[in-house]
């Protein structure tokens, strides 16, 4: 498959950034060819801008400032997500992306008024990510990353594509025993992407 990875971490020494770097080497060892879209090291502004959000709802082209990003996105058939959870959301650059890139005619379609899904190209999805606090915490808070992906972005990729969630909870609490731990869990998973 082509499986297009985004990451979205700014310190190369994170234990995210090794989470990053395994899931790369293992979807590439499994096969795979990976467009891994490293959202802090391309510089990718989150911002939508005033002239983006006026022309939200109108068809885009190749000189949009995300013209790249809709294209891989387009490309892909599978979608890894490699991110921690901040203040129980996306970090502000993942978010962005969602807002700049998952866009009317790409990741849905406006009919009628009505939103009719259109990701199809997307048969399959896995989130990784790390939390600081514990799953208890997270669920009291309705953990929203993980309703994101296993609601929305489900609704969004192609009917029936499995869409996996691998959590490390409890980060400030972790030991190198639990971080090995989910590192092979996780590994596991990519091999058999």
């Amino acid at each position: 498959m082509n499986i297009l990875v985004l990451y979205a971490h700014p310190v190369e020494t994170s234990f995210n950034a090794g989470l990053h770097r395994m899931i790369v080497e293992r979807l590439v060892a499994a096969g795979h060819t990976v467009d891994d879209c490293d959202l802090y090291a391309e510089d990718f502004d989150p911002r939508l801008t005033r002239r983006e959000r006026l022309d939200y709802h109108n068809q885009r082209g190749p000189a949009d400032a995300v013209a790249p990003y809709v294209e891989r996105l387009l490309r892909a058939d599978a979608l890894v997500l490699s991110y921690p959870v901040w203040n129980y959301g996306f970090p502000a650059i993942l978010k962005g992306f969602f807002d700049r890139v998952f866009l009317p005619g790409v990741s849905f379609k406006l009919v009628d008024g009505k939103v009719q899904p259109s990701l199809h190209n997307i048969s399959k999805v896995a989130a990784v990510t790390t939390y600081g606090g514990s799953r208890f915490r997270a669920m009291l808070m309705g953990d929203p990353p993980r309703r994101l992906i296993k609601r929305m972005l489900r609704a969004t990729v192609k009917p029936g594509a499995p869409v996996s969630y691998l959590a490390h909870y409890a980060m400030n609490l972790s030991t190198d025993r639990t971080r090995k731990a989910f590192m092979a869990k996780v590994a596991a998973r990519m091999e058999a992407f």
